[in-house]
């Protein structure tokens, strides 16, 4: 599988977007709470701010085409 290098605003991206999505994961994972305890997913206002930043320094705000494939590129297909 070829490598991509990325700039560090990419890269950057990448990882803000990667940190975003475990976020969101550890926000639905209901199994690590008591039974029967419903909270609402939340995510914290910081880490969205954070990867919408990095998008934007990047130049990928508004388009997701290109940061997806540059993702798939750089993160193992089971990711």
């Amino acid at each position: 599988m070829p490598t991509a290098v990325l700039t560090d605003r990419e890269r950057t991206a990448v990882q803000a977007y990667l940190r975003l999505l475990h976020t969101v994961r550890a926000a639905f994972d209901t199994a690590a709470g008591p039974p029967d305890t419903a909270r609402p997913p939340v995510v914290p206002p910081a880490v969205l701010a954070e990867a919408e930043q990095a998008l934007a320094d990047a130049g990928l705000a508004g388009n997701e085409e290109a940061f997806f494939r540059l993702l798939q590129s750089w993160c193992p297909p089971e990711f």
